[in-house]
């Protein structure tokens, strides 16, 4: 795969994103101004003006502004891979996550809303949680930064899914666009039927990861050594003051939001990897992960607001480069829109299938062997598209890794 450098746009559009990337300081706070508008005015559709953000406004900004396929070249990475400046960006959003979720708990808690309107609220909280995930997610990659891992915990505390960085450092980017990953959706599976493969079984694989590592240290799995159950702590702590200070009607907002952040991961999940597959080499072993084993984008306006999440593909083949270094290849399977357009489709799977099923087959040269299929539609999709199953068949490329 071959990554290329626009020498005409490298040094000014690559120098000003330093400044772009301050929306994603600015988004998480949209939820919080929303709800103070809520109040001023005494709309209660207020409340849902982050859910018209992400599936509305930041498509059509996709649109408007297009894609951005600038890559740094080297001596330019080599000054912006370090800087501070964009470490300091993920500190500060991740203060103001929390800022903004105890915030619009405030206003739902002192103000008689009706439940149509605490319930976009909520949705909202959990739009905030899903954009912490990817904060976190960068940070947790830094396992070397021991001030990034503790923020990426505190970050993922918002919507109680501390065990992801450890899922997803140790599991995921291991299994990822294999049948064995929880993580990787699979062709002909739906998102309702991915959410109940990939939730409980990233925690299993989360939570067994972490009891090993303890158990060769010779400790328990329940001692505050445990990477889960820190964060966790901190969720448990603050929910509980949350319901203390602002009543019972936190009981819905949290759980609801938190449940929603966490399908925003979920939908990620899905659209990262849809039936690609790493083949098996003769010793049994998959392929090393390609940046071609993950569906790229780039899209100027979510990227920015994603940090850059959606160049998924140089993210898989390098798990520590940092977000504002991340390079678009020549040659790699490319989703149509940024995630938030996807997200959307995707809940609608007759129309994902109808976009996404034919780039995958187009991609694997027609050969299904080449496509991570779900096992309850192999024989389906196998008749529907003509060809008799090959078991175990290893290609050129794959022993060639």
């Amino acid at each position: 795969m071959n990554t290329t450098v626009y020498p005409q746009q490298t040094g000014a559009w690559i120098r000003s994103k330093r400044y772009w990337y301050l929306l994603s300081i600015l988004t998480p706070m949209i939820p919080l101004a929303s709800a103070y508008a809520a109040v001023e005015t005494g709309y209660g559709l207020w409340l849902w003006f982050t859910v018209v953000f992400l599936y509305g406004m930041l498509p059509l900004a996709d649109h408007v502004f297009g894609e951005d396929r600038a890559n740094p070249d080297d001596e330019l990475v080599s000054q912006l891979k370090d800087q501070s400046y964009y470490v300091n960006i993920m500190y500060i959003a991740t203060a103001l996550h929390w800022v903004s979720l105890v915030g619009i708990a405030f206003v739902v808690s002192q103000y008689n809303w009706s439940w149509i309107n605490i319930l976009g609220a909520a949705l909202s909280a959990g739009i905030l949680n899903g954009l912490g995930l990817v904060a976190g997610h960068e940070m947790g990659h830094k396992v070397k930064d021991r001030k990034q891992v503790a923020a990426a915990k505190v970050m993922l505390a918002t919507s109680g899914y501390g065990h992801f960085f450890i899922e997803h450092n140790k599991g995921h980017h291991k299994d990822v666009a294999t049948p064995e990953d929880p993580a990787s959706s699979r062709f002909g599976e739906n998102i309702y039927k991915f959410v109940k493969r990939e939730i409980p079984g990233a925690f299993r694989r989360a939570w067994g990861l972490e009891a090993n590592r303890l158990h060769r240290l010779g400790k328990s799995e329940w001692s505050w050594d445990n990477e889960i159950l820190q964060p966790a702590a901190l969720t448990i702590s603050a929910y509980t003051l949350m319901l203390a200070f602002f009543g019972p009607v936190m009981i819905p907002f949290l759980l609801i939001s938190a449940a929603y952040g966490w399908w925003q991961l979920t939908c990620a999940n899905y659209v990262e990897h849809y039936g690609l597959l790493r083949l098996k080499k003769e010793n049994g072993r998959y392929e090393r992960c390609q940046p071609h084993h993950s569906w790229n984008s780039n899209h100027k306006a979510s990227n920015l607001v994603l940090l850059h999440l959606q160049r998924h593909s140089d993210h898989h083949a390098h798990p520590t480069r940092p977000y504002q270094v991340l390079r678009d290849y020549d040659d790699v399977p490319s989703l149509p829109s940024g995630y938030p357009l996807m997200f959307l489709v995707a809940m609608i799977p007759p129309l994902w299938f109808s976009i996404m099923d034919k780039k995958v087959i187009d991609w694997a040269g027609n050969d299904m062997d080449k496509v991570n299929i779900d096992p309850d539609s192999k024989e389906l999709v196998y008749n529907k598209y003509h060809q008799p199953p090959v078991s175990d068949k290893v290609s050129e490329t794959a022993e060639a890794a």
